[in-house]
């Protein structure tokens, strides 16, 4: 019985959003790869987004922290000897270090999983997660500046 913590980002307003999902819609995203896409109608109790918006699984992370990584297959937990990001940072370059990464397939040992909002390629309405004041403000100069 699965429990994940679904980071949804969207893309136009540049704010995410947390929701806790639980079974029966947990076990749509057991077997999903990162990149695989799926409806946005399944979260439509959760958020309404756009008709035809599409979710991309971006990453994600387990029980024990490690991340979710593209090039490992499957849902297992294997270490590998990390350049860069995700899971590790180098502080000088060329340097490398043994880290301890998830698969790119999510299970029931993943604990959060990170999607981002594909909106359709027609779509100029608002965005599905709403921006604040501030951030409306900047958003309207730089139209403003860009209509110029």
């Amino acid at each position: 019985m699965p429990t994940f913590k679904l980071v949804l980002s969207d893309p136009i307003s540049g704010k995410a959003m947390q929701f806790e999902i639980k079974d029966p819609l947990a076990q749509r995203f057991v077997g999903l790869k990162i990149g695989d896409e799926i409806d946005g109608v399944i979260l439509k109790d959760f958020i309404s987004l756009p008709k035809g918006a599409k979710i991309k699984i971006t990453g994600g992370s387990g029980i024990e922290g490690a991340p979710m990584v593209p090039g490992v297959p499957g849902p297992v937990k294997r270490y590998i000897l990390a350049e860069g990001p995700p899971g590790y940072r180098p502080k000088k370059r060329g340097m490398r270090r043994k880290k301890l990464v998830r698969g790119d397939t999510i299970s029931d040992s993943i604990v959060q999983i990170n999607a981002v909002i594909v909106y359709p390629k027609d779509y100029s309405g608002p965005p599905a997660i709403p921006i604040g004041a501030k951030e409306l403000e900047k958003l309207t100069k730089k139209e403003e500046a860009a209509a110029q």
